[in-house]
């Protein structure tokens, strides 16, 4: 029975849409442009402890796409979960909270995402699968030799987040 005391334990405690902004500037006028729009996305991910054992994992996205020089519409969302994380080895936690946690809430973000752009009147906006292991990979190489405790979009055991 002790083994099952110290296994570790991951599950998902809740799913929910934290933040979700739209904006269309131009309308109703963008509705009539025949142009074929440009679109930009941004993407960031963060996670934080909340009590013992809990953590947050959030996907933040911005689309921005714009016709010309005008903005079209412009979409920022904020997907995040609440996960029970125990019994974890902490140098296993940063890819975790980086890369396993993201890669559930995403789903959700790109659903919310894709049908917040549809409810405005335009066609969806299918995010990409994102591969968050090399987004993980690319910002620990970005990161000073010895990195900080508070470093944005990474986490890091025993931070002050």
């Amino acid at each position: 029975m002790t083994d099952q005391a110290s296994a570790p334990v991951f599950a998902i405690q809740r799913m929910y849409l934290k933040d979700l902004s739209l904006e269309i500037p131009h309308a109703p006028q963008i509705f009539l442009e025949q142009a074929q729009p440009s679109v930009e996305i941004a993407l960031d991910v963060e996670a934080q402890q909340l009590a013992d054992g809990i953590f947050e994992s959030a996907v933040t996205v911005t689309v921005t796409t714009k016709v010309g020089d005008k903005t079209a519409f412009l979409v920022e969302a904020k997907q995040a979960g609440i996960f029970e994380i125990r019994g974890v080895p902490d140098d296993q936690m940063p890819l975790l909270l980086n890369v396993v946690c993201p890669n559930i809430v995403y789903p959700y973000l790109r659903a919310n995402v894709a049908d917040t752009v549809q409810r405005s009147g335009f066609p969806p906006i299918h995010l990409a699968e994102i591969n968050f292991e090399a987004l993980y990979q690319q910002r620990l190489a970005q990161q000073p030799e010895e990195p900080a405790q508070d470093t944005p979009g990474i986490y890091v055991p025993n931070s002050k987040h």
